[in-house]
């Protein structure tokens, strides 16, 4: 893969993995790991582990516009300049009513209160995880190689993280009832 952090300034290739994590509550309910350079093909294998996990296909997926390269509709959305038949023009300009139809229904989701809210939680849960993880927690490299050990490697990570998130949500939940408390004696 290439990197972000390109020290040489070449575009050299490195060895990497792209992992990937599904959030709920703020904890950690899944991870994936490929060797996939992009997130296109990573959310379906996500959304698979949690249905064999669960034994239920989710209701509603949050997921940002790096996963959206298999999307349904965009063969129909898309339209092709067949050069043979229209040999004679140099441009051509249409409009596909069926994906401005489906763009408007998709902005309008974005931009509900809903869409909103699912944007925020899914920016601040999900990728507060990663960039937790790599800026404040300097965690940028595995100590394994395959996908499998790395998986698993990043899993118990995760698992620590779920532990001392859990243990900081007792810790103020106990401060809160406390504090209450001695307010009440007082």
């Amino acid at each position: 893969m290439r990197m972000k952090e390109d020290h040489m300034l070449n575009g050299q290739l490195k060895p990497a993995y792209n992992a990937q994590i599904a959030v709920e509550n703020y904890f950690i309910i899944h991870g994936y790991v490929s060797n996939d350079r992009t997130d296109y093909n990573t959310l379906i294998p996500v959304l698979e582990k949690h249905r064999k996990a669960f034994g239920e296909t989710l209701e509603e997926v949050t997921a940002d516009s790096g996963y959206c390269s298999g999307c349904e509709h965009k063969a129909r959305c898309l339209y092709k300049y067949d050069a043979e038949k229209n040999s004679g023009r140099n441009k051509v300009m249409k409009i596909n009513e069926q994906w401005e139809a489906l763009k408007e229904a998709s902005n309008a989701n974005i931009q509900s209160e809903k869409g909103i809210l699912k944007r925020q939680i899914c920016s601040i849960q999900t990728e507060g995880h990663f960039g937790d993880i790599k800026e404040n927690e300097n965690f940028r490299r595995f100590n394994y190689r395959s996908s499998e050990k790395v998986y698993k490697e990043f899993m118990l990570y995760a698992m620590g993280r779920n532990i001392n998130k859990y243990h900081r949500f007792l810790h103020h939940e106990i401060e809160k009832f406390t504090g209450k408390a001695e307010q009440k004696t007082a």
